[in-house]
């Protein structure tokens, strides 16, 4: 697969692909190494790069080589308070009734909404349930056309499926060009969505909106034919599709592009006029999404001391392709840091809460450079 083109679409198997993000070649994004004081070591690096079907408008990974383990993460508090509050809102829209069976499709990055529905007396299966969760998992399936019809096969005749994604829209209205990762093989707009559904034989009947993550959506969607998928359509589908049309354009979408490299030649600057200036900086968040970031900034352990997380199966390992440790916080703190770059902006009010010492040293934005 050597350009855009090279392969099918993902969810509709079209080969009109539009390449609108390449980042090159870049470390593999779940791929942490053990830590070496001896430097970075051999780096290997894979394409990194987002196209758009002409056809069915879903942006998606253009090609991933990379097999890794990531190492699991620790569930965000904000994750957790966000699919609380998903539950209330599905059930005060009627369609938690209780008493069925449940059935979730997982995400390699933890978390599960089993507990809140067995709460309100729903039973875990594995076969065809009342209502089935995918909670960002999804976007982790290189066949999107397959993975479709598998969620469509685990919902029972008159069940749910509650579907959840970090919105495309929301990517490209806030520059967050490193969202792109591999193993994200999907990028959703509700438009894009909506058509995969309708191809796997489901329909949306209501959208929800969440600030998580910049901004994303979930969609209850039913069986075609259907009692629910039979009703009148909820305005919530054309409020959020009207919101995001401008945003999801091919030339909308282009623009991340620009978002990455202006991030990026951001960040250097700002790191190297801190160690100018003796600033001692440290990270907080081996996140995936971190690891496009420094690397195609160019980040190394002279400019970055550390990277603390709160995922034991990270600490003692590096941030791919730089070589710079990946600490507990407890050591963060000890570490008596000038600034600290926060990787992921939804973990701010949950780290300033734990840790107070550091009240007055996080960083979510960098200036651009004069």
């Amino acid at each position: 697969m050597s350009g855009p083109g090279a392969q099918r679409c993902r969810g509709c198997g079209s080969r009109p692909l539009i390449r609108v993000l390449d980042l090159g070649k870049a470390p593999a994004a779940d791929d942490f190494p053990m830590f070496d004081p001896a430097g970075v070591g051999v780096v290997t690096t894979h394409p990194l790069a987002m196209d758009l079907c002409r056809d069915c408008d879903l942006a998606q990974l253009a090609e991933d080589d990379t097999v890794t383990a990531e190492p699991r993460g620790v569930e965000p508090q904000a994750l957790r308070d966000q699919a609380r509050d998903a539950v209330d809102r599905v059930a005060a829209a009627g369609l938690l009734p209780g008493g069925g069976t449940v059935r979730e499709f997982g995400s390699p990055h933890g978390g599960s909404w089993l507990p809140l529905l067995t709460e309100r007396g729903y039973a875990a299966t594995a076969e065809a349930a009342d209502v089935v969760v995918d909670c960002f998992g999804i976007m982790h399936e290189p066949a999107q056309d397959i993975a479709f019809h598998e969620r469509h096969r685990a919902i029972g005749p008159e069940g749910v499926l509650l579907l959840q994604f970090h919105s495309l829209a929301a990517i490209v209205a806030q520059g967050q060009w490193n969202a792109l990762r591999h193993g994200h093989f999907a990028y959703y707009s509700l438009s894009a969505l909506l058509e995969r559904l309708r191809a796997a034989g489901m329909v949306a009947v209501r959208a929800w909106e969440f600030d998580l993550y910049g901004g994303t959506v979930l969609v209850a969607a039913a069986r075609t034919g259907s009692r629910l998928a039979e009703s009148e359509p909820d305005a919530s589908i054309a409020r959020v599709l009207a919101a995001e049309a401008p945003l999801v354009t091919p030339d909308a979408v282009r623009g991340l592009q620009h978002a990455a490299d202006r991030r990026a030649r951001a960040l250097r600057s700002w790191l190297e006029a801190e160690a100018a200036a003796g600033q001692r900086v440290y990270a907080y968040g081996a996140a995936s999404r971190a690891v496009a970031l420094l690397h195609l900034a160019g980040v190394h352990r002279g400019l970055l001391a550390g990277v603390a997380d709160a995922s034991p199966g990270k600490q003692g390992r590096q941030m791919p392709g730089t070589g710079i440790p990946i600490i507990a916080p407890a050591d963060l703190v000890a570490a008596r840091p000038d600034r600290v770059l926060l990787t992921v902006p939804d973990l701010l009010g949950e780290v300033r809460a734990r840790w107070p010492g550091l009240e007055g040293k996080w960083v979510i934005d960098v200036p651009d450079p004069p």
